[in-house]
């Protein structure tokens, strides 16, 4: 039997001379590659990263057809027993339609570089795609990105926790549908567009559809296709996906700049205790990793907090797992027989290509 791959897309969205401008974005990248090439056994070669640092060519800019194309590639290359990882740090959005007839329904999105929104249907239309035995793990850093999957189970959900005041100037990561229909237009020299989708009473859904559709054409969210151009999808079973979110769907995910608390060093709240927490405890499952990061955050006194959405089998899997839920009891009851323990050799070295920055 053929070694399971790991395999993963990492993107960091700083949103360069612009207003929706974020500091700690591609550091967060930076961080986690450094993380699952020597702490999970991830080959260089099977990372692809996204991050828009300005130099970086084209192709490896965090746009939404880059990201999207590397994300089909992976999941269309998987074979069974097979880790995805999909990391996004940046900003996230929420998009609410109430047309007459239909149910209220409100969308979360994550924000590429050029504000294509890859909202969660796109997501879920990935995950459908997978084949049996292949597990796909999403880490948003972003905010709202607590309803990026189907939330068929809630492991850790919403939380009344209150935190203390930010100890540390931090930026909210998430942004308006107004604010990025705004910067289109300016971007593009659409605003009389814009402003007449906005002025015509359209949905928020409409409204950024229409925009998006007008600059991207077809090369647009699922969700803004006209009916007869959408993939219809099935609903998720359990196993399918396993989402850790940095934040709660109604709350924010905070971009904090240099200072003590993160060894002066920009990032992402949520990504930078995810990879203190791995780097402090080995072998946590899902599970624990989110409740360990949630601990951590609320002792640094930053009020947002991480969710899990997976199966209980994906729940109590240790975090990047190579194995499908139904074989873990019989590959654990074999390793406690056996009392092997993990082979160090087989992980890699990790190399960074970029230096984090201050």
């Amino acid at each position: 039997m053929s070694k399971a791959t790991k395999r993963a897309v990492l993107v960091g969205c700083n949103y360069p001379n612009t207003k929706l401008r974020l500091q700690g974005c591609i550091n967060d990248v930076l961080s986690m590659e450094d993380l699952i090439l020597n702490e999970f056994g991830f080959d260089q070669d099977n990372v692809k990263y996204f991050i828009d640092e300005l130099g970086t060519s084209p192709e490896g800019w965090p746009t939404r057809a880059n990201i999207m194309a590397a994300l089909e590639e992976m999941v269309e290359d998987a074979v069974a027993g097979d880790v995805l990882f999909f990391h996004f740090s940046g900003h996230g959005t929420t998009l609410s339609s109430l047309k007459p007839g239909e149910p209220y329904k409100e969308e979360e999105a994550i924000v590429p570089c050029d504000l294509n929104l890859i909202i969660d249907m796109d997501l879920r239309y990935l995950i459908q795609k997978l084949k049996p035995g292949t597990s796909f793990t999403i880490l948003s850093d972003s905010c709202h990105s607590g309803g990026l999957i189907d939330k068929d189970k809630e492991q850790i959900g919403p939380s009344r926790m209150k935190g203390i005041p930010f100890p540390v100037y931090y930026k909210a990561r998430g942004i308006s549908v107004g604010t990025i229909m705004n910067c289109l237009g300016s971007v593009t020299g659409a605003l009389t567009g814009v402003a007449n989708v906005v002025n015509a009473g359209s949905t928020i859904v409409e409204g950024i559809g229409s925009a998006l559709t007008g600059i991207f054409k077809k090369e647009v969210s699922r969700e803004f296709l006209h009916p007869n151009e959408q993939t219809k999808l099935k609903s998720l079973t359990e196993d399918e996906g396993l989402l850790l979110s940095g934040c709660q769907a109604n709350e924010t995910s905070a971009d904090l700049a240099g200072s003590a608390l993160t060894e002066g060093k920009a990032h992402g709240a949520f990504t930078y205790a995810v990879v203190k927490v791995l780097n402090r405890n080995k072998g946590l499952s899902n599970k624990e990793l989110v409740k360990e990061v949630r601990k951590y955050l609320q002792e640094q006194g930053i009020e947002q907090h991480p969710c899990l959405y997976s199966s209980d089998g994906n729940a109590d899997a240790p975090f990047l797992d190579t194995q499908h839920p139904r074989d873990r009891k019989k590959a654990l009851a074999d390793k406690h027989r056996a009392g092997d323990d993990a082979d160090e050799s087989e992980i890699p070295n990790g190399r960074r290509k970029l230096p984090i920055r201050q």
